[in-house]
């Protein structure tokens, strides 16, 4: 899996994307907000090692996150 935090402008805030091996969108969510995102795609779990992840993640990076 990989994480990525795109920069929002003006309204829109920032976004926390995590997607799959192939690169396809697993979740989407604002990084205030990731309880549901992440409990929809069994992640809650991990809920404080992604949101580290995603505040040291400077924005258009790309992650692995160990599975």
């Amino acid at each position: 899996m990989y994480i990525l935090k795109i920069q929002g402008t003006g309204k829109i805030p920032d976004y926390i994307q995590i997607r799959d091996k192939d690169f396809t969108l697993i979740a989407y969510f604002r990084i205030n907000n990731p309880k549901t995102a992440l409990t929809r795609c069994n992640l809650y779990h991990r809920l404080e090692e992604i949101l580290q992840i995603a505040r040291n993640l400077e924005y258009g990076k790309i992650q692995k996150l160990d599975q």
